[in-house]
């Protein structure tokens, strides 16, 4: 027993930032954005809160799997930062759509998702749920560095949700983590305590991207073949490719390393930059919503982010 994923939403901020926008507060151009990182616009928040687009996100999943919020058995939310340090954003789900289940959040950086739906997996397989509500949604604008050109290029606010149930759809799925803090980190930020002794930093995005690149290029394939393997299958037996929408090259390298053709890599980084822990599940959502995937399907998703991260899973897709 695993699961199957039965329904997807998703909700992204109604003001689109594009490249021409942002080269008016910081020096940057389209162009020099487009080649390097594919990106030509992404999503932010003004109005909106991550409370709103999770709830978002979840009604739509909900109705698009066919149960109701009073039906779940368990809210996972892979967040890097909720509107509050407490309650969790996945108890702020819980009271919004009106489910009466646990909720928790998990924070596994860009990986989130896939994070998630191992978490997920384990309690499928001790038979404690029938359903459960994943929500993966981001706010990196409010922790970005707009003066850092090399990185408020990068990155939007939004994110998706899946509605996952009983079912054997769950083929394979890989974790990794490698503890480190230099390429990649969001400190806390204040300190209250007038005993604390060390000056603390902004909480504002810090990357070392040659270094994520790196690492990006290598864990993508080897998640991939890693996944393939366990699953049983071979590489020509995926249909698509669902990866984290960091970079364009990134993806690119990273399929030309596989056995798998690049026109079955999923991208709609274009319109929404890295979206961390939210990337996968809206391009799942996407790639699902235009009629792309179809059932029966071997979809390989893949990630990897700060901790650093990464996730990898094969599942059958049986909508």
């Amino acid at each position: 027993m695993s699961f199957s994923i039965l329904g997807t939403g998703k909700a992204v901020p109604d003001y689109i930032l594009t490249n021409d926008e942002l080269a008016t507060i910081v020096e940057t151009n389209d162009e020099w954005i487009r080649t390097r990182t594919g990106i030509e616009e992404r999503r932010i928040c003004k109005d909106e809160t991550i409370t709103e687009l999770c709830v978002k996100a979840a009604k739509e999943a909900l109705d698009d799997a066919g149960i109701t919020a009073e039906q779940l058995d368990l809210i996972i939310c892979s967040t890097m930062r909720g509107e509050n340090l407490t309650p969790s954003q996945g108890c702020m789900i819980q009271k919004e759509i009106g489910a009466k289940c646990p909720a928790f959040d998990l924070n596994a950086a860009c990986s989130g998702f896939i994070y998630a739906l191992d978490v997920a997996d384990g309690y499928f397989v001790r038979k404690k749920v029938k359903y459960v509500l994943v929500v993966s949604m981001d706010n990196l604008s409010n922790i970005t560095n707009w003066k850092d050109r090399s990185t408020c290029v990068l990155f939007g606010d939004g994110g998706a949700a899946a509605v996952l149930g009983e079912g054997d759809d769950l083929l394979a799925i890989h974790l990794t983590a490698a503890g480190n803090d230099e390429v990649l980190r969001i400190p806390h930020g204040e300190n209250s305590s007038p005993f604390y002794e060390h000056k603390p930093e902004p909480a504002l995005l810090q990357m070392m991207g040659n270094d994520v690149y790196k690492f990006a290029v290598t864990a993508m394939p080897e998640g991939i073949r890693t996944v393939v393997e366990e699953a049983g299958l071979q590489q020509s037996d995926v249909n698509w490719v669902i990866p984290h929408q960091a970079n364009i090259r990134i993806i690119n390298t990273a399929a030309a390393k596989l056995d798998i053709p690049r026109e079955r890599f999923f991208c709609n980084i274009n319109h929404y930059g890295n979206t961390s822990s939210g990337s996968v599940p809206i391009a799942l959502h996407e790639a699902s919503q235009a009629g792309l995937l179809k059932k029966g399907d071997i979809i390989a998703l893949c990630a990897f982010g700060g901790g650093l991260t990464t996730g990898s899973c094969i599942i059958r897709w049986c909508k």
